[in-house]
């Protein structure tokens, strides 16, 4: 792991937005955006890349998606104030390439990716992302669909258990399984803060890390409501479709599990074959390299911006630079990295 040589100036809100965005100056840098003509933010949020991106260069123009319609509403005065140089779509960017194409464009100068939820999404209570404040069991970004709450009260134990256990890195999945399906028999569980005391009741807080007990529990959950780490395979490549030959992708994580299929496709994409181990079973042959290093290893933010933004802690950015090789078939080796393994290997492990 490599932090930058130098200090960048503490992060700032960007003009009003609810959030700091994450290694700003460290994503700029890496997607070396003056002179590229068309940018991809799959990621808006607040809009914090995309405003930035969107000064670096009078040229640069922002195609930026967002499948949470709240983002896109919250979206529409930068889209007046950019006058014709930022198109803000609805979607999921696990779909970019489609998005682009909607739009009306082949290809992409650069990518930049922002994987999780969102900083106003998990201020917001009534989105049900955090158990910081009591809200509806929600946690859904496009507000359709399955909610978290549909979840626990319909999924039976054992998936239930593996969601949490993969998904979540909760070792005691099974503990927290079983506290559900008792408590959901007496009544349904509706609340982040009801769902928060169930598993605070069978996982033990550790004082020393400041971790409340259910935090992994809802990592879990929301990743398998939103299929977060399925978008985000998808997101690489359709990234690695789009990409002009040179044209930068750059990707922002925040946990082990986005940041292992993030590491494993560049490492396979740039000619450096994956290691093999059960999180990839199998490796495949090594295909012409469509991407080169732009970033060694992972970027970490420095003292100064965790300081600042204490959320910025666990964030990792990686880069990579698109060559002139075809784009290969998919990745199943990293498709397998997002999927919750086949029933039959489910049964034994570390949960208990």
């Amino acid at each position: 792991m490599s932090r930058p040589p130098r200090e960048p100036r503490p992060p700032r809100a960007i003009d009003g937005a609810p959030h700091v965005p994450v290694l700003l100056a460290e994503v700029l840098s890496a997607l070396d955006l003056p002179g590229r003509a068309l940018a991809v933010d799959g990621t808006f949020g607040a809009g914090g890349y995309t405003r930035a991106m969107l000064g670096v260069d009078p040229a640069v123009h922002v195609l930026a998606i967002d499948r949470d319609p709240g983002a896109i509403a919250g979206g529409a005065p930068l889209v007046a104030e950019a006058a014709g140089r930022l198109t803000l779509v609805p979607g999921r960017f696990g779909t970019l390439d489609a998005c682009l194409r909607g739009a009306g464009h082949a290809e992409a100068d650069a990518v930049v990716l922002d994987i999780g939820v969102s900083s106003m999404q998990i201020d917001q209570p009534e989105r049900g992302f955090s158990f910081r404040n009591d809200g509806p069991l929600d946690m859904r970004m496009e507000r359709a669909g399955p909610s978290a709450a549909d979840l626990v009260n319909e999924y039976e134990e054992a998936d239930l258990a593996d969601i949490i256990f993969h998904y979540g890195e909760e070792r005691r999945s099974r503990a927290v399984a079983r506290a559900i399906i008792e408590a959901r028999r007496k009544a349904r569980i509706e609340t982040t803060a009801a769902l928060a005391e169930i598993v605070a009741s069978v996982v033990w807080a550790d004082p020393a890390s400041g971790i409340h007990p259910a935090t992994r529990t809802f990592q879990g959950l929301r990743i398998a409501v939103n299929d977060e780490l399925g978008e985000l395979v998808q997101a690489l490549h359709a990234a690695e479709r789009i990409l002009k030959p040179g044209g930068r992708l750059g990707v922002v994580t925040f946990h082990s599990l986005e940041d292992r299929i993030v590491k494993q496709f560049f490492s396979a994409r740039s000619g450096r074959a994956a290691q093999a181990s059960r999180h990839v079973p199998t490796v495949e042959a090594p295909a012409p390299r469509s991407f080169t290093a732009v970033t060694k290893g992972p970027v970490l933010p420095t003292d100064s911006e965790i300081a600042a933004n204490p959320r910025a802690r666990s964030a990792k950015l990686r880069a990579v630079q698109r060559t002139e090789a075809p784009a290969p078939e998919p990745l199943a080796a990293i498709e397998t990295l997002a999927a919750l393994p086949a029933r039959t290997g489910r049964s034994g492990g570390a949960r208990r």
